[in-house]
């Protein structure tokens, strides 16, 4: 790179910086999506792992994921939200650009196919989001033709900036910044396919989860403290910095030893 091109892009990368500073000074928020330092890996999980691997098979695209890979890694990738068959962000380059990506929600046929494949072995929603699952059901999950996770026939992207590529950086960078999102909060995969991890668990799993929401209706509005019989809350006074006991009595309401030396 030239001395003169260094420069621009120096100058283009503290515009863009300012920008995001005006905005933020306007009330707009800006949360910047971050990945691990270490290593060359996006995610480091196993459903950010399996998507970023999914990704991998989209080969119309593939000369312009790495870029979004490094589009990422340099910190571009803002606000990024993930809901029912869609994820945004704002994504800075030379400017700053409104990425949408469009996911179509897994149709109710390959939906019910799944369920059946993974019948009995999903012993608990802490196992499925955790990814310890059986051999049968890894492939199941993450066959890339008939699993979870979409092709890219399914996917529609949008960008702001002047690119006119069917996939710019930009949105490569959003696709990949799903992975390292999945790594903090994986059950947002199934918000995003419009289905319910729930229903993938075995029967026994379910009754289980049924009896803890029935244990939680039950104890909604009751009085913890009599039921059990112990004290569950402290009333702490923040003026005098004295907490009370279910008496009232606080520190200043107890006798006092007279000082050393007193009659």
């Amino acid at each position: 790179m030239s001395w003169y091109s260094y420069e621009d892009a120096h100058e283009t990368k503290a515009s863009v910086q300012r920008e995001i500073e005006k905005r933020i000074k306007r009330g707009e928020e800006f949360r910047q999506l971050t990945i691990p330092t270490k290593g060359n890996k996006i995610a480091t999980t196993f459903w950010g792992k399996a998507w970023c691997n999914q990704l991998a098979t989209y080969h119309d695209y593939e000369n312009r994921l790495p870029r979004g890979r490094s589009y990422l890694r340099q910190g571009n990738v803002y606000n990024l939200e993930i809901e029912p068959g869609l994820v945004s962000a704002i994504v800075a380059g030379s400017s700053l650009y409104e990425v949408g990506v469009r996911i179509r929600p897994l149709i109710k046929p390959d939906w019910e196919r799944l369920k059946e494949d993974c019948a009995g072995q999903v012993g608990s929603l802490l196992d499925l989001l955790g990814g310890r699952l059986g051999d049968g059901v890894l492939r199941a999950i993450t066959d890339p033709h008939r699993g979870l996770f979409p092709q890219s026939k399914e996917i529609r992207f949008s960008c702001t900036c002047p690119d006119h590529a069917e996939m710019c950086k930009h949105v490569a960078a959003v696709l990949y910044g799903v992975g390292a999102k999945l790594d903090q909060a994986p059950d947002l995969f199934f918000v995003l396919r419009s289905v319910d991890p729930s229903e993938l668990l075995s029967n026994t799993a379910k009754d289980a989860l049924g009896a803890l929401k029935s244990v939680d209706e039950a104890l909604a509005g009751e009085d913890l403290s009599a039921l059990f019989g112990i004290e569950l809350a402290v009333d702490f006074d923040s003026e005098n910095h004295e907490s009370k006991t279910a008496t009232g009595k606080g520190e200043a309401d107890r006798p006092r030893r007279p000082p050393k030396g007193s009659k």
